[in-house]
């Protein structure tokens, strides 16, 4: 344990220097930051080059996919944060005579996972940066060479603006636990995507932290919905990266009068449904012991097929699985990180509602839900599922995994990190912003005197218990 004190000691030092310079930044010096971590990773050979290392050095994923995700992601963001205000006075309320002003969290120390080795750590720093932080990011060992590779591209373009490298570093490999909690213990910030081991280390450590919640997407077919464009629509979600993003959909819940309909819909985009001898096989390779499998995990649908010993159509897009219930003795019910689809056939929409809580009481509670229906019913739908389910997003046709952490026809922000709220064992439930990266300082000055009048106040409660 000295040891890992010492090397993260030694990090964490040069990066408070490194953010003393950064404090002193003005909004425009502050932003030129953002853009020069941005073109780090979107530059097109760079962006290239993190994917196919990426997928490489920890066989998930795929390169085209990784190629648009730390595109638009990273656009996405860089989106969002034109022209928001993070330095100095950044609110000034005449009517409560509050000032608010925007200060650095100091030095984040940034978990992130091998899903989503490039555009994750992108992301972090990207927000750090907006906060004018130091950031020392803690990837897992099989995402660290692209760490390592995004972290020259970024010290190559902070060169560029005379900006100081050690505002962004990584822990040296190998990666380790003992080298990560030692981190967490020493930074100001904790940020962790990944694992829930990972959260619960975040968590654990001391230092205050925000964490995500798991993933288990369930998405509901109510009879309005247009097939054929909703199952265009889960597809492209699902395979997508081979279903690295927690925000995959795992289940599609369809009630009975278009269940047939919208099983040949997903067959038409290239999904099959398994019979029970395929499924038993399937399970045995993906839930051995009742775990999740990383064999599987971000492989494509035929490669998961032949490791199961079955028979499909090298074509063949995503597998689907019946299933009746949730839990523990029904493992498709849970998180599977690859191109396996989970179906269930419901009475109705409340039938669907209820289904879905089953299945976030088993896992992925907090994280969205999705909805397919009819433009005219989608609002009044996603309202009851918005008051009544477990969820932090509720997707209203969209294609989930896309939709969920920003998208251009959305108006949820751009992130790769998405809070579950206490559901999930999080204490925020919004997307991961560079908000959650500042310190507000709050100026109070004093108003116009005005006490309220009590009996105006208690009027309705006085009058429902003197009724």
């Amino acid at each position: 344990m000295a040891d890992e004190t010492h090397v993260v000691s030694q990090l964490v030092a040069r990066a408070r220097a490194a953010q003393a310079v950064a404090d002193r930044y003005d909004q425009a010096q502050t932003d030129r930051l953002c853009a020069a971590a941005a073109w780090a990773i979107m530059e097109p050979s760079r962006n290239r080059a993190l994917a196919e290392l990426a997928v490489h050095d920890t066989g998930l994923g795929n390169v085209a996919d990784k190629i648009q995700k730390n595109h638009r992601k990273t656009l996405g963001l860089i989106r969002d944060l034109h022209g928001a205000k993070s330095v100095g006075v950044i609110l000034e309320d005449v009517s409560t005579g509050i000032t608010e002003i925007a200060r650095a969290a100091g030095v984040v120390g940034a978990i992130t996972p091998s899903t989503n080795p490039g555009a994750t750590p992108a992301n972090m720093i990207i927000n750090a940066m907006k906060g004018r932080n130091a950031i020392i990011l803690a990837p897992s060992p099989k995402g660290a060479s692209t760490a390592e590779l995004l972290l020259r591209y970024v010290h190559a373009e902070f060169d560029r603006i005379g900006a100081p490298r050690d505002l962004v570093q990584v822990l040296p490999s190998p990666v380790n636990k003992a080298l990560t909690h030692e981190l967490l213990r020493q930074v100001d910030l904790v940020v962790a995507t990944g694992s829930q081991a990972n959260i619960r280390a975040a968590y654990s450590s001391g230092t205050p932290a925000f964490g995500v919640g798991a993933g288990n997407v369930a998405v509901i077919v109510d009879a309005s919905a247009d097939l054929p464009l909703a199952a265009e629509r889960i597809v492209r979600s699902k395979i997508f990266d081979n279903a690295t993003s927690c925000s995959s959909e795992n289940s599609v819940i369809i009630v009975d009068a278009v269940y047939d309909a919208m099983v040949s819909a997903l067959t038409a985009q290239g999904c099959i449904l398994l019979g029970d001898e395929q499924k038993s096989q399937l399970q045995a390779v993906m839930f051995p012991g009742g775990k999740l499998s990383p064999a599987v995990t971000a492989r494509s649908a035929s490669e998961i097929a032949t490791l199961a010993g079955l028979s499909v159509a090298t074509s063949t897009q995503v597998l689907m699985v019946n299933e009746t219930g949730a839990g523990s003795d029904f493992p498709f019910s849970g998180e599977k990180l690859s191109p396996v689809l989970t179906v269930y056939r419901v009475a109705d929409f409340e039938a669907a509602t209820r289904m879905v809580s089953n299945i976030y009481a088993y896992q992925g509670a907090g994280h969205s839900v999705g909805i397919h229906a009819a433009p005219e019913l989608a609002d009044a739908l996603a309202l009851q599922i918005g008051l009544t389910l477990p969820v932090s997003r509720v997707i209203v046709n969209q294609a989930h995994c896309i939709a969920t952490g920003g998208s251009f026809d959305n108006g949820l922000p751009f992130s790769l990190s998405m809070g579950c709220g206490t559901w999930g064992g999080n204490n925020f439930s919004d997307n991961l912003t560079y908000k959650n990266f500042l310190n507000i300082t709050r100026i109070a000055r004093p108003i116009t005197t005005h006490v309220p009048d009590e009996s105006a106040l208690f009027a309705d409660y006085f009058s429902f218990v003197n009724r």
